[in-house]
């Protein structure tokens, strides 16, 4: 069983290629969650991309794994509290590229905030608890 659990610390990083592969296959859908203040939207869609993937590579090699956790969580907070929220609460939604209802998108928004809150506490956990390389975040 020990064999089965030691598993999680490489599918847990490997699970993040999903959002490379959104981000990289559908650069406008990311870009559409950028929100309005901030300028070169694709940018930052791309941007992201490359910090997830750099985070996937140093949780996989245990380099600097403690700061690549310590780093996504932050940025999995701020999406929830910068994008995630304010959508589920009616602003920065874009109706016109969705067949959702408003309501639906909004509730669609608050699961995400959930999920991202969620999402951050396990990589503060895996920060604390299972990185090796404690160099940079002591």
């Amino acid at each position: 069983m020990n064999k089965l659990l030691q598993a999680g610390r490489i599918l847990f990083p490997l699970s993040f290629l999903m959002y490379v592969g959104l981000h990289a296959g559908k650069p406008e859908t990311g870009a559409a969650f950028v929100p309005d203040y901030l300028p070169f939207a694709f940018f930052w869609n791309y941007f992201t991309m490359v910090c997830i993937l750099l985070f996937i590579i140093s949780a996989l090699l245990k380099k600097w794994d403690k700061l690549a956790y310590s780093l996504m969580a932050l940025y999995v907070l701020a999406m929830a509290f910068m994008v995630h929220l304010p959508r589920a609460l009616g602003y920065e939604a874009d109706m016109a590229t969705t067949m959702m209802t408003g309501d639906q998108q909004r509730e669609l928004e608050m699961v995400n905030f959930f999920r991202n809150i969620i999402l951050a506490s396990a990589l503060m956990g895996y920060a604390r608890y299972i990185a090796a390389d404690k160099r940079v975040v002591g």
